[in-house]
């Protein structure tokens, strides 16, 4: 899979993953110091096998220990403070046990294209990790393909309003917790897609998907501290 970045927007290329509908997925999230791949640091993996009609997914969750402080703002909306990094896992330990449970199944994740891979690519280059190569599905760009009249950044909880899921109860900025988010935005998405017909995703260049705009809360951690 090729990605093209552009100032407010992406494109994808070389990614085509059929029969969506008949596959075990592994939905994955990560939480960070910050919002800017180039620069923070993995604090957490979690992860949730899930295909359509069956109950009872496996689950994976762990810290990893971040190379740089949390900041207050963040650890405050993630929930993982500096203490815990101290008895976390070193990042190699928690990817490689991250890379066993995902082991050769397609992966799915929500802006994982614009966070979660480059991120994850840095830490692996940085740590002398081979990064996995499974194909890796995002939701964003899934319902961006299909609806192009919506000119809003597709968010989390843009999709979660847009399809009225109740998170009434979830620890949202928690890994495990928004994957089971993106599950429920998964299953949504496919309900759509075979509605229309289609039973595969094939990345298009010719379509663009806005990137995400980064929250004031960052912004005024960069001011203070250059932690975003």
């Amino acid at each position: 899979m090729k990605i093209t970045f552009n100032p407010d927007h992406y494109v994808i290329d070389d990614l085509h993953v059929p029969k969506l509908h008949e596959h075990l997925y592994c939905i994955f999230d990560l939480e960070g110091t910050g919002i800017l791949p180039d620069r923070e640091s993995i604090t957490q993996f979690g992860a949730m096998e899930y295909k359509r009609g069956e109950v009872g997914q496996s689950t994976f969750s762990t810290l990893s220990r971040a190379s740089k402080p949390i900041p207050d703002a963040v650890a405050e909306l993630t929930g993982i403070s500096n203490a815990d990094m101290m008895s976390a896992p070193a990042f190699v330990e928690a990817y490689r046990s991250f890379s066993r449970f995902i082991g050769e199944k397609i992966l799915v994740t929500h802006a994982g294209y614009e966070y979660d891979l480059p991120i994850l690519k840095r830490h692996c280059e940085q740590f002398g990790v081979k990064m996995f190569s499974n194909k890796v599905l995002d939701t964003k760009a899934m319902f961006t393909y299909i609806h192009p009249e919506v000119r809003e950044v597709i968010s989390t909880d843009f999709l979660i309003q847009y399809y009225n899921i109740n998170t009434d109860g979830i620890r949202r900025h928690d890994a495990l917790a928004d994957c089971g988010v993106i599950a429920r935005i998964l299953d949504h998405l496919l309900r759509e897609y075979e509605k229309r017909g289609l039973d595969n995703f094939t990345a298009d260049p010719t379509r663009s998907i806005r990137r995400f705009k980064i929250p004031e809360m960052y912004s005024s951690i960069t001011e203070d501290g250059g932690n975003t």
